[in-house]
């Protein structure tokens, strides 16, 4: 599917966008803090980081982290945001546990290597937020900064639930870390409500944060 408005083109997202996905995933697990799961997890100079959100989001495992779940905002040709949406039970945590073993597999990390990330960013798995079956779940919501503030968000967030509607969801979900007041806010701008939030105080001090806040809407 492919809407067009002016200057705006929102396209599937394809394998030349997965380096611009790969910097969606990074900053929007950043979310408002220092450091994210990848950071986390690779704990190296951002370019290798990336360079594994890469490796991730292109594997041959489907997972909720692969480009193809996404949708891209382009304007005049260049990608500006993006977004994704999965079903939980098809592509939810099992699912990326095995395109992270893909991706170490291709950068030649090592167990150990894989080993030590999980312990600086497993405490995230403390705060997972539970979704009601069926959900259509939205994730990884970045806008490039010069893009900013000209309702992209929106416009992929109609699109994404247009998806997942058509994929016979009616109910979507989509989790913000909390203390991502902005965040929050754009998302409640398109009819999601607080349902709940899971705080753990492992995770606070490995992030910086509390814990995860979860919001819902039907489709």
């Amino acid at each position: 599917m492919t809407t067009t408005a002016g200057s705006l083109k929102i396209v599937e997202a394809r394998e030349e966008h997965v380096p611009f996905v790969a910097w969606v995933e990074l900053t929007a697990a950043r979310s408002h803090l220092e450091r994210g799961i990848w950071d986390l997890y690779i704990d190296r100079p951002e370019a290798e980081t990336l360079r594994f959100v890469e490796a991730l989001a292109s594997t041959q495992a489907r997972h909720f982290a692969h480009y193809k779940n996404f949708i891209v905002a382009e304007v005049d040709g260049r990608p500006a945001a993006a977004l994704s949406g999965y079903f939980a039970e098809e592509e939810g945590g099992p699912a990326l546990l095995a395109g992270i073993a893909e991706a170490n597999a291709a950068l030649g990390r090592s167990e150990a290597e894989n080993e030590a990330g999980w312990q600086r960013a497993g405490s995230i798995t403390l705060c997972a937020i539970e979704h009601v079956p069926g959900a259509w779940v939205v994730e990884w919501v970045a806008t490039a900064p010069e893009f900013r503030r000209r309702g992209l968000i929106d416009r992929l967030m109609a699109e994404i639930l247009e998806r997942g509607c058509q994929r016979g969801a009616s109910t979507a979900d989509i989790g913000v870390l909390i203390g991502n007041d902005p965040a929050q806010r754009a998302y409640e701008k398109n009819g999601f409500t607080v349902v709940g939030e899971s705080c753990n105080a492992i995770f606070e001090v490995a992030y910086g944060c509390p814990g995860v806040r979860l919001l819902r809407r039907s489709i």
